[in-house]
């Protein structure tokens, strides 16, 4: 097989979306923060802190339904922090995010060593199974692709459309898109600029969470430190790259999944000729030159980044 033959297969698209799960997730997540105004770099340790939790809840006797309950809850609770010391208090959006991702991060690894003080080797579960679709499942390799993944892949395209729905359909996130925009026209409705955006960090670090939670559950069965591996990072990209709207971001994080899964591939095919650190090079030098592309162009929110106090103008 050469290496364009590898992008027609299905086995390569089911991949590709796979890939892609996590990545819709926070994504989405990150947008709806950015959309309100606040960036959120605490995305990397609270994926981190998803994994964990979804992976332990299971482990621990719940059901993987609960796990991702528990995992949205802890990211919650990681985004309250980080919102309660960038909304109301107005402190560094830059130096807080980096901050909840050490400690989000940090408190994971300490969790795990204190309740797994013996493991050498990462406990394994019971992850979400494929679940075909009758009927959709059979069409050739779009079928293949879209409709046998786990219900995690197919949550993860549900949460794009709910985004972009209540985001451009419902008040509410035209109040989210304003606080973004001018948070004084929101103040000036009688809508509190500081509860939507503590709202808005608190629910997308909720889905940064999921977004973790669905490596331990639904791509592979267990937890291992650094299997995050800068997706975070990749999620925050991916915003600017969708010009902060979700069906382009969805667009961009199947295309870095795609990428991702291609230089697999063109590994196991070049038989050892290439380092297989140019292999893994691809999909973020890919990714950095399409972000150059398409950042120049990028309508982002105006208010993004800048603290607001009640009164200001």
């Amino acid at each position: 097989m050469d290496a364009l033959e590898i992008l027609f297969t299905a086995s390569f698209w089911v991949a590709a979306i796979r890939i892609a799960s996590p990545l819709i997730f926070a994504t989405m997540g990150e947008l709806i923060c950015e959309r309100a105004g606040v960036l959120n770099l605490g995305i990397e340790g609270i994926m981190t802190a998803g994994a964990f939790a979804g992976w332990f809840t299971v482990y621990s006797g719940g059901d993987l339904w609960a796990g991702l309950l528990v995992a949205a809850l802890f990211g919650a609770m990681f985004g309250l922090l980080h919102a309660t010391l960038t909304v109301p208090l107005g402190l560094s959006q830059h130096v807080v995010g980096i901050g909840v991702t050490l400690l989000a991060t940090s408190l994971t690894y300490f969790i795990y060593r204190l309740a797994l003080p013996e493991v050498t080797s990462p406990p394994k579960i019971e992850p979400f199974q494929p679940l075909p679709i009758p009927g959709l499942s059979s069409i050739p390799v779009v079928g293949e692709a879209l409709f046998t993944q786990t219900p995690l892949t197919y949550l993860a395209f549900m949460s794009v459309a709910a985004v972009a729905w209540i985001l451009y359909r419902t008040p509410i996130g035209l109040a989210v898109r304003a606080a973004g925009e001018n948070p004084s026209a929101v103040e000036a409705q009688g809508i509190s600029v500081t509860g939507i955006r503590m709202g808005a960090v608190v629910i997308g670090s909720a889905l940064m969470a999921v977004g973790g939670a669905f490596l331990t559950t639904s791509a592979f069965n267990s937890f291992f430190f650094q299997m995050i591996n800068g997706r975070g990072w990749i999620c925050i990209a991916l915003v600017v790259f969708g010009s902060w709207r979700p069906g382009k971001a969805l667009i961009g994080a199947i295309l870095f999944a795609a990428f991702d899964a291609y230089q697999v591939r063109l590994q196991q095919i070049s038989g050892g000729i290439v380092p297989y650190q140019v292999f893994l090079m691809m999909p973020y030098a890919l990714s950095i030159l399409a972000l150059i592309l398409v950042a120049r162009r990028a309508a982002y929110p105006r208010a993004l980044m800048i603290p607001y106090q009640k009164g200001e103008r």
